[in-house]
């Protein structure tokens, strides 16, 4: 635990260094009446548009259109002490166990990205859509609605909210379950525990889904809200496999070494093409064990299609598959269930602690492989031979539905 302190430590140093406010920055209150130039938000008030207030289940929503927004947070109280942890929009993880003592403040600063299903009118005459395809349950999440949501738990004490347009790189997510942002426990991905492990300038955009293949991912139009959002210098990590293999569903089945190939090198392209930096992540491995204790590999070539790629089209690589495998041995038949999802009997999804320690290898792989974004990753180096223990406070949505896909 000493490890794990002194790792939480880290990543809140950079959160805490005092810069300035942007002169369009608004500042929303939550503990008392509204000072000059503030917004007041009382506890419990219900969201109201264009004012902001709280949802049903107690996190609190700001009226905010799609963009990058940096959140500076005043975290404390001077009444009693507190820890706060915060995630945003689809259980984002962005502050993790903030103590403060009664009457202290302390700050911590993050970037969010917000995004709706729209992608603009259609030209005439022009194939296409005007927003990406949902389902209503889909259409339901709070990645895609006209606001921030912010979950404040532990013990949360929270003084104000400040919002300000992000300045810097996005990270644009591309995936199936293994990456999406779930928005109910106790299911989670690496993609939703990222932003706790980067600083403030940079937002990490989660566009992966439960059941996600490399063409339906096309057919649904979300390729096609991440171009017409990516800029250059921006980054597209690309992480399918678990579904594409799928031979039972004959309409996005795509082979390893001919469609699966074919349908990375247009993703890559269309990244290239304006002038974003792809990045290939291989799928994490199920979680069957062999009578000696050794991962059964169940994603065939297509791993080592995504390996050959990356090292003759000169992008970087994030090993999640191997690093999975030496992770998933270290804590061997009897511990490993533990960080899977419905109490271990799903043996593909991740619950919050397995999701760390994805997200935790993914952090390394960047550190490693992307010199640009290696002096953004706040988390200390990893090693999967040696899993760490971590308690994140759970969101009240709960479901025991599994994804998508499974």
């Amino acid at each position: 635990m000493a490890r794990l302190s002194l790792l939480l430590a880290a990543m809140g140093a950079s959160a805490m260094t005092p810069v300035a406010l942007a002169q369009n920055a608004k500042v929303w209150r939550l503990d008392g009446p509204a000072r000059s130039g503030e917004n007041a938000i009382a506890p419990g008030a219900p969201y109201a548009p264009g004012v902001g207030g709280y949802e049903s289940d107690g996190a609190l929503s700001l009226p905010l259109p799609e963009g990058n927004w940096r959140i500076t947070l005043d975290l404390g109280s001077d009444t009693r002490e507190g820890q706060t942890t915060v995630k945003a929009e689809n259980r984002r993880l962005m502050v993790l166990n903030a103590a403060t003592a009664r009457g202290q403040s302390v700050t911590r600063r993050f970037a969010v990205h917000v995004h709706n299903a729209g992608l603009g009118a259609v030209p005439d005459n022009a194939p296409g859509g005007d927003h990406v395809r949902l389902r209503p349950d889909q259409a339901a999440q709070r990645n895609w609605d006209d606001r921030l949501t912010l979950e404040f738990l532990g013990k949360p004490a929270v003084r104000s909210v400040t919002v300000e347009p992000a300045r810097g790189p996005t990270i644009f997510l591309v995936g199936d379950s293994m990456v999406a942002d779930h928005p109910r426990e106790p299911t989670a991905s690496w993609g939703q525990i990222l932003p706790l492990m980067l600083d403030d300038t940079v937002a990490v955009a989660n566009y992966a889904e439960s059941g996600a293949t490399l063409k339906s991912f096309l057919a649904d139009l979300r390729l096609d809200k991440v171009l017409s959002l990516i800029k250059p210098g921006d980054y597209l990590f690309i992480q399918f496999g678990h579904n594409d293999q799928k031979a039972q569903w004959p309409q996005t089945y795509a082979e390893a070494g001919t469609t699966y190939r074919a349908y990375l090198n247009a993703y890559i392209a269309e990244a290239r093409r304006r002038g974003a930096n792809p990045v290939l992540v291989t799928s994490p491995e199920r979680r069957n064990f062999d009578a000696r204790g050794r991962i059964i590999p169940s994603l065939g070539d297509y791993p080592a299609v995504m390996r050959e790629m990356a090292a003759n089209m000169h992008i970087p690589l994030i090993d999640l598959n191997r690093a999975s495998i030496t992770l998933y041995e270290a804590l061997g038949p009897d511990r490993a269930p533990a960080m899977f999802n419905d109490e271990g009997r799903d043996k593909t999804h991740y619950n919050a602690w397995g999701a760390w320690m994805g997200a935790r290898i993914i952090a390394d792989g960047i550190r490693a492989a992307i010199p640009a974004l290696a002096p953004h990753i706040t988390s200390a180096p990893f090693d999967p031979a040696r899993p760490e223990n971590v308690a994140i406070p759970p969101s009240a949505l709960v479901s025991s539905q599994r994804p998508l896909g499974n």
